[in-house]
């Protein structure tokens, strides 16, 4: 069996992604790495959520550690771009790239993203960057758009059976002003 490190921000995007992925053969194990999300307590009902889930459905659970002044720096002196714009792609390769590289060194025959499930986020983007930092770290990117064939309608209906806690905003502190 296929194995893939899945990157998650929250358990309404990841587990339509999981059933799907497992529908496909991949054994699923979820990658919790997201320096982005603010408040701390925003990022912890969010892991707990997700982490809930997958002990649950049996999928393993790894979480990186939570360091936004790192993703702070790398996002330095793009605070006013707007959402979905030069922020967000550094955003996405920042994670991206610490996803592919714990997948590497847990020899992962793949990784992926539950970020193209969003409406709100460009897939085509997502996939690039993915490709890309795949080459670079010589793990395969997963290349999807999970919102396709109503994955994002599935990912709704999910999230309302289980009652997950479902959040109004990206993530970011910049995002918040967008969901206001």
């Amino acid at each position: 069996m296929k194995r893939i490190l899945l990157h998650t921000c929250c358990a309404p995007c990841g587990a339509y992604v999981m059933e799907q992925l497992q529908k496909q053969g991949y054994t699923v194990a979820v990658f919790f790495t997201n320096d982005n999300i603010y408040p701390r307590e925003e990022y912890e009902k969010r892991k707990n959520e997700i982490k809930k889930y997958c002990t649950e459905n049996k999928i393993e659970f790894w979480e990186d550690e939570y360091q936004p002044e790192e993703w702070s720096k790398i996002i330095k002196g793009l605070e006013n771009e707007p959402e979905g714009k030069k922020r967000c792609e550094v955003c996405f390769r920042y994670r991206l790239e610490k996803t592919a590289q714990k997948a590497k060194e847990n020899n992962f025959d793949f990784f992926g993203s539950t970020l193209t499930i969003s409406p709100h986020k460009n897939s085509a983007t997502i996939n690039a960057i993915g490709k890309e930092v795949g080459e670079k770290i010589s793990v395969p990117f997963l290349v999807a758009d999970w919102k396709e064939n109503n994955g994002f309608k599935c990912s709704c209906e999910i999230s309302r059976a289980n009652n997950f806690y479902r959040q109004n905003y990206c993530g970011c502190q910049f995002s918040i002003r967008n969901a206001n």
